[in-house]
């Protein structure tokens, strides 16, 4: 490989993946170790002005960013340089599991309470809200965009050779890792994010767009499986003394693509189906108040006519 690249020397097991053995470029790492600082100091300010803020929310953040760490800092990234399972179960981590920890710990949320209208913070305020509201957010969060853009990163990177064109440089292989969380947030994020979002799909759109993901999803680990030739050529040749064979770690990779990849997507549809009921339940209780406060001008014009047509 092109770039300085750490490779375990030891055979694949459970001790050797756990083992913390970061790259001499940890990307990634540095990177969930500062959003988890950031996070945990806009709770800081948010309590300094007097505005709690739920901790299962700050949990379920810090357990993100920890996967992100532990992901690509632990001795799994560099198995990740040379096997193609270890490789599918980071990118599935990356795409599937972190994104809806991250988004439900709700760092929109956070950041405008815990910046003021006023101060040294201000700007910092500003500026989310005007990238939240600008032309770039509405098109990165359109489904036109980011469904084939998540789909792609399947697909295309594999289909196209374009992941081995990459993953054959260490900058290449920090790259698909960005471009993983990256996709995998784009895609989460208009399903399931309790911030302020430029715009917000129904209920039976978001659910729409699950459910044309997730058999793409499963249907890319069938062909994994199934498939007798090495679909990523820069994984076929495993170090010696590992004793992989590439195309039954290329199977591995599939099933976890088919299962391990399913599993993410099953609890966000959970989620948006339990969202729809609350938000329904939510609109009947406002309008019964409605209607206990003024009335039912519906309801009374229709007694008025039974009135009208029994006096007739």
């Amino acid at each position: 490989m092109d770039g300085p690249a750490r490779i375990p020397e030891a055979p694949p097991s459970l001790d050797t993946f756990l083992q913390w053995a970061p790259q001499p470029v940890p990307v990634l790492p540095v990177l969930g170790a500062v959003a988890a600082a950031l996070y945990l100091t806009a709770v800081l300010a948010a309590r300094h002005r007097g505005i709690s803020w739920p901790w299962w929310r700050t949990g379920l953040f810090l357990t993100g960013a920890a996967l992100i760490v532990a992901l690509t800092g632990s001795a799994l990234e560099g198995y990740g340089y040379r096997m193609f399972s270890v490789f599918m179960f980071q990118q599935l981590t990356l795409m599937m599991t972190v994104p809806p920890l991250l988004i439900l710990g709700a760092p929109g949320t956070l950041l405008l309470r815990a910046t003021a209208t006023t101060g040294w913070t201000r700007p910092l305020r500003r500026l989310a809200i005007v990238g939240l509201r600008s032309r770039t957010a509405r098109m990165l969060l359109h489904p036109g965009f980011m469904v084939p853009l998540f789909l792609f990163v399947f697909y295309g990177l594999y289909f196209s050779g374009l992941a081995t064109t990459l993953l054959a440089t260490v900058a290449g292989h920090q790259i698909l890792e960005t471009v993983f969380l990256a996709a995998g947030v784009l895609f989460t994020l208009p399903l399931i994010s309790p911030d302020p979002l430029p715009r917000r799909q129904s209920h039976l759109g978001r659910l729409f767009d699950m459910f044309v993901e997730m058999p793409l999803h499963a249907f890319f680990g069938v062909i994994a499986m199934m498939a007798t030739v090495p679909l990523v050529t820069f994984f076929s040749h495993a170090p010696a003394g590992w004793g992989i064979d590439p195309i039954e770690d290329q199977r591995v990779a599939g099933a976890l693509a088919w299962s391990y990849g399913e599993l993410p997507s099953l609890i966000i549809v959970l989620i948006l189906l339990f969202g729809w009921a609350s938000d329904d339940t939510r609109r009947a209780k406002a309008a019964d108040r409605r209607k206990d406060r003024d009335g039912d001008p519906e309801l009374d014009a229709y007694n008025a006519w039974l009135a009208r047509l029994g006096r007739r």
